[in-house]
């Protein structure tokens, strides 16, 4: 019998937790009866009382598993970690707010059982706010006009990965993972479907603006040159111009010697945008040079305080 894991990485989802275990435990019973399954929560050090809830659901059912971060390691690397603790022949990742939808599991197994190894769902409408939908397609654009990889447009993560697909990702060792990315980059015998992203059930996102500008960060030093090759170009631009505006100078001060004055304000400017310049592509740099330390101090993804259930697979190994 084949096996199908869904992981839901989850933080502060106290109102979200059971109502998706059982919505998700009722679809794979009703449309995939002849799938084993096992659901992987991985919780990323919530505030709130999902951790307890977590204990009490995979109380009730050992397919039911849970990972406890020892602190919050971000919204990057706890699914990722999270999806390389799956056993399954293949493997589903998933909100736990039911914005990604549930009917869509069967959907996705269905596009594997055909030979997909990766299912990547596409959110082609959304029910979100319309001017964060905005500039989240600007972003895409951008991203897949300036990347040398053909990055997927509003593609999350939600999606279903062959077993065989997560081989690789085991095998990268990226202490800085950034799974859209790597699905664009590496994916193989991928399939696009497509959704209509729904609003969160309840709760708030945990999103903000520097969790986006991370995101942002991350995408553009790991898939992109444009930044550098953009610094390059300005800077030489910029000296040849600075080098001309000298070289103008000095002939009408040598022409006009008395009378000639530009006065102080165009100087004060001209310094001003130029250090503005300066600053900004110091700061480009720096987050490539952020990005590389990162990778170099390898550090493990994530840290693990609790994991429950898992004894339960290790023991039918043993019996096996």
């Amino acid at each position: 019998m084949k096996k199908i894991s869904i992981l839901i990485p989850c933080y502060n989802e106290e109102e979200n937790v059971v109502p998706i275990s059982k919505a998700i435990v009722e679809e794979l019973n009703k449309s995939l009866p002849q799938y084993d399954y096992e659901i992987i929560f991985i919780d990323n050090d919530s505030q709130d009382n999902t951790r307890p809830l977590l204990r009490e659901i995979c109380k009730q059912n050992p397919k039911i598993k849970a990972i406890f971060n020892a602190k919050n390691f971000g919204q990057h690397n706890s699914p990722y970690y999270g999806m390389l603790q799956t056993n399954g022949d293949c493997t589903i990742m998933m909100c736990c707010d039911f914005q990604d939808p549930i009917e869509m599991i069967p959907k996705m197994v269905a596009e594997w059982e055909k030979g997909a190894k990766i299912v990547s769902c596409i959110k082609t409408k959304s029910k979100e706010n319309p001017i964060m939908r905005f500039f989240r397609t600007i972003y895409y654009k951008i991203i897949k006009k300036m990347s040398e990889v053909d990055q997927i447009e509003h593609f999350t993560g939600f999606g279903l990965y062959d077993k065989s697909f997560l081989d690789v990702m085991r095998n990268l060792n990226d202490p800085t993972p950034f799974i859209r990315g790597i699905v664009a980059e590496l994916g193989y015998k991928r399939v696009n479907i497509e959704y209509t992203q729904a609003k969160r059930r309840a709760g708030k996102t945990h999103n903000n603006f520097f969790t986006l500008f991370d995101t942002a960060m991350l995408s553009f030093t790991s898939y992109t040159k444009v930044g550098l090759h953009l610094i390059t170009i300005v800077g030489m631009i910029l000296s040849v111009l600075s080098f001309l505006a000298a070289i103008v100078y000095l002939i009408l001060k040598l022409i006009w010697w008395n009378n000639f004055s530009a006065g102080v304000a165009p100087l004060i400017i001209a310094l001003f945008f130029f250090n503005a310049v300066e600053l900004l592509f110091i700061g480009f740099v720096g987050e490539y040079v952020m990005s590389i330390n990162t990778r170099v101090m390898n550090r493990p993804l994530v840290i693990e305080e609790e994991r429950i259930n898992f004894d339960i697979d290790e023991k039918e190994s043993e019996n096996k």
